[in-house]
């Protein structure tokens, strides 16, 4: 029940962990509590056929161009797989957007999903362009996606009653259901994705995680 920024300064400079540090110890972490109600709340994602779904489109894209392309990601505390990308106002399509787009429908369409809601944030530059991508490559493959800009995703994601895919843990501690298809992805479609896992309360030799 620590303050997160004041925990993080604490144990940074304890441990004389340089920004980067930081920022991946501060997506790993969680409280045993948040943990728990998270898995509570987390569909499995066998489990979602024919279940709406609405997506954090920047959360989920980021995350598999960053497996694609051979950067860090890390297993967290909750089984989430997060980035240490920041998105901050701009965003620009690489080499593996397109194929993380169509790696993404791929599993959605073998896993049943019938109806997928996508959000992007409108105020980030070039979220006009991507959803304009995603649009174009539904239509090809005839999958049933609505692809949206929204001035504000987080809350439009709480306020759906349909199953969130995201690993945004503002959200995952509010909302009513959601999957963890990032993981899923990781584990069926790139399993040669440099993951570092935090995700077990001890380490390698059976040492206890602080």
């Amino acid at each position: 029940d620590y303050a997160r920024h004041s925990a993080i300064k604490l144990v940074g400079d304890r441990h004389r962990l340089n920004k980067r540090q930081r920022l991946a110890v501060s997506r790993a972490a969680c409280s045993l509590a948040s943990r728990d109600a998270r898995t509570a709340k987390c569909l499995a994602v066998e489990t979602i056929r024919d279940q709406p779904l609405i997506i954090d489109g920047f959360n989920l894209v980021i995350t598999v161009e960053t497996a694609l392309a051979g950067g860090l990601l890390l297993r967290c505390r909750d089984g989430c797989i997060r980035d240490l990308a920041s998105v901050h106002g701009n965003y620009k399509q690489v080499q593996e957007t397109y194929r993380a787009l169509t790696w993404i429908g791929l599993a959605l369409e073998k896993l049943g999903c019938q109806s997928v809601r996508w959000l992007f944030d409108a105020p980030v530059s070039n979220s006009g362009r991507l959803a304009g991508t995603l649009r174009n490559l539904a239509e090809s493959r005839q999958w049933n996606w609505r692809v949206e800009l929204s001035a504000d995703p987080d809350q439009t994601i709480l306020a759906s009653p349909w199953v969130a895919v995201t690993s945004d843990s503002a959200i995952l501690d509010r909302v009513n259901r959601w999957t963890n298809l990032g993981a899923y992805l990781l584990a069926n479609y790139i399993p040669e994705a440099w993951v570092l896992d935090f995700s077990n309360d001890h380490d390698d030799h059976g040492n206890q995680r602080l």
